[in-house]
């Protein structure tokens, strides 16, 4: 089985999924992993998907009428599944007052120590009682292991007392 993961982006409309699914089953392909949104007036998302070995070319051309017609930018990029590094798996919870620079401090401060960024979900929403914009993320992380979590810890507790955010780091439950 030939791996592929797919960024895809489009205007948002009805359909986009659909297109897209279409052309991996009918070249026999699963649909792995995904995360997608709607952001902005644009549709985005990052796919995994595995095509048998003999259909991955045909899989490949396929993806280009999606583009032509202006329904999806799709860059597809192979990958050899390679295990993942052993890591210890953490949660990271941040909230604070909405200001420039949060991410690139955080990722910063991460990436220093080796540490990935699995996952990422953020958003800015209104803050109920003292007004602006409140700044929320959501992450998991793996720790190399050489990291220890004391370590880690005041990493993120320094981190979260200079930018004034609530952080808060949490093993992944099962």
């Amino acid at each position: 089985m030939a791996t592929f993961v797919l960024t895809v982006i489009g205007d948002d409309k009805s359909g986009l999924v659909d297109a897209l699914a279409g052309v991996v089953d009918t070249h026999n392909g699963n649909w792995t992993t995904s995360q997608m949104s709607q952001l902005a007036g644009k549709f985005a998302g990052i796919v995994m998907v595995t095509i048998p070995n003999p259909s991955a070319d045909a899989f490949v051309a396929a993806l280009a009428p999606l583009e032509q017609t202006g329904l999806l930018d799709i860059t597809v990029e192979q990958t050899g599944a390679a295990p993942p590094e052993p890591s210890t798996v953490l949660l990271l919870d941040l909230l604070g007052q909405d200001q420039p620079g949060i991410i690139a401090d955080l990722s910063g401060a991460l990436a220093e120590r080796n540490v990935s960024i699995a996952e990422l979900r953020t958003e800015t929403r209104s803050a109920p009682m003292a007004g602006g914009l409140l700044f929320e993320a959501h992450a998991v992380l793996h720790v190399p292991p050489e990291e220890t979590l004391e370590s880690l810890t005041a990493c993120v507790e320094e981190l979260a007392e200079t930018l004034m955010l609530d952080i808060e780091l949490s093993a992944e439950s099962a």
